[in-house]
């Protein structure tokens, strides 16, 4: 999710058209579980890590651009991008969940040396995308992160764009969608897998769900328009944890109705 990426808390090579291939269930594996590997969509990858207070965590970004997003906890960040300079956002993040306040995201360019720090136990985030151009590592927060409310009756919720056109990154975007409980997201129905503009664009998006209490749970429709020669129509039941993954493919056709 151009790649687009959209973590909600209701959380907002091609891949074949299966259910277990889209819905992609939680399991406790300790610290760091790849949920989107290497090669499932055109674009993004997605994993999500858990520290224990005054652990540490480094990666590498190779030439793929990262957005890193603080679910919960207080780490120490440090972006060491070759040929720029070093940067270091000390203890960022002040959530002791993802329902209680905006998100705190930082973008994080190629060919970069990563290392978090867990100032407090941290949950965290790693999204990517590849990128063939270089920008400069940013940290979204407060005033940097836009909230607003969308929808009526049962379809209200807020949405928190963090990284959107305030960051030039070349590929991903992010957000959080906070839902009131029962409401329904993503309302009107709508779709991005057909260049239709202005009314839909082709945008790849991860969906990563999580809900309190935790025994919570929610369904997602997934389709394509009527009479689309390659379509579809999947609904899944998600819960705490799980993913929905909403891929493009260049081999498909789109009907224009």
């Amino acid at each position: 999710m151009a790649g687009h990426s959209r973590q909600t808390t209701h959380h907002n090579h091609c891949i074949r058209e299966t259910q277990l291939d889209r819905l992609i269930k939680a399991r406790k594996n300790g610290k760091f579980r790849q949920i989107v590997e290497p090669g499932t969509l055109r674009f993004l990858e997605f994993a999500t890590l858990q520290l224990e207070q005054g652990e540490r965590h480094s990666l590498e970004t190779g030439f793929r651009e990262h957005l890193l997003d603080v679910f919960s906890g207080t780490i120490t960040l440090t972006i060491n991008t070759e040929g720029h300079s070093k940067e270091i956002y000390s203890k960022i993040g002040i959530r002791t969940d993802v329902f209680s306040g905006p998100p705190v995201m930082s973008y994080i360019p190629p060919s970069s040396q990563v290392e978090i720090k867990a100032d407090s136990a941290a949950d965290l985030g790693i999204f990517s995308a590849p990128s063939s151009t270089f920008n400069a590592a940013a940290l979204m927060e407060g005033a940097t992160v836009s909230s607003k409310q969308v929808g009526r009756d049962n379809w209200q919720r807020t949405v928190y764009s963090a990284l959107d056109q305030n960051v030039p990154a070349e590929h991903p975007l992010a957000g959080e969608t906070l839902n009131p409980p029962g409401n329904w997201s993503s309302f009107p129905p709508h779709k991005h897998d057909c260049s239709n503009p202005p009314h839909e664009a082709v945008l790849e998006e991860v969906y990563y769900f999580r809900f309190k209490p935790a025994q919570g749970f929610g369904f997602i429709w997934t389709y394509t328009a009527a009479g689309d020669p390659a379509g579809f129509s999947y609904v899944f039941m998600v819960e705490d944890r799980d993913t929905v993954l909403l891929p493009i493919s260049p081999r498909r056709r789109c009907a224009r109705l």
